[in-house]
């Protein structure tokens, strides 16, 4: 599929290694001015530096930050005013455990980072999209959303509830072209 993303800016969080690093480069191949977020400056100059090396004219910028905090997400929202293109990519596992083994604090984690990161992020962004009637928002999920792993119940409960998450923004934006979908 050849889409063309000219004029359009996308911000992919957790992209500096894996999935949100191909979700990168793909988006810089249809030509979108994207950026790179992650937790380590590091981290993100070697990001850049592997999409530029593939694709020497690609419109690549960096921003390093902690998006599961206050202070993260304000860096994120003054570095990057406005945006076409959001990638929930940020999440993961934060513990491998049987369930009786899970404390509560191990639970907020987990829906904190796989779920409310999303949910403020989105949020911010999104008022613009639907002003303007143009928006793409993607949630990276996880099959474990659908086949609850036994091994780290809290993210697979996280991840079915960013599926529900996005499943019911996209209801809200019935008849508008805004976007909002779920990859697993």
């Amino acid at each position: 599929m050849n889409l063309d993303l000219t004029n359009r800016v996308a911000l992919v969080t957790g992209s500096t290694a894996g999935i949100g690093l191909a979700v990168v480069r793909e988006l810089a191949r249809m030509n979108a001015t994207v950026w790179i977020s992650g937790r380590t400056q590091e981290r993100v100059t070697a990001a850049i530096a592997t999409v530029c090396a593939d694709q020497p004219t690609a419109r690549v910028h960096g921003m390093a930050a902690d998006v599961t905090t206050p202070e993260g997400l304000a860096q994120l929202f003054s570095t990057v005013s406005s945006l076409d293109v959001l990638v929930n990519n940020l999440g993961g596992v934060n513990a491998f455990k049987p369930f009786e083994s899970l404390t509560d604090q191990e639970w907020l984690r987990a829906f904190d980072t796989n779920v409310m990161t999303g949910v403020r992020i989105t949020r911010h962004y999104l008022p613009a999209m639907r002003a303007g009637n143009w928006g793409r928002v993607v949630f990276i999920s996880s099959e474990s959303g659908y086949q609850i792993p036994p091994e780290f119940i809290q993210y697979g409960v996280a991840k079915a509830a960013e599926i529900a998450l996005a499943r019911g923004i996209a209801e809200s934006l019935l008849a508008t072209g805004v976007t909002v979908n779920s990859v697993l």
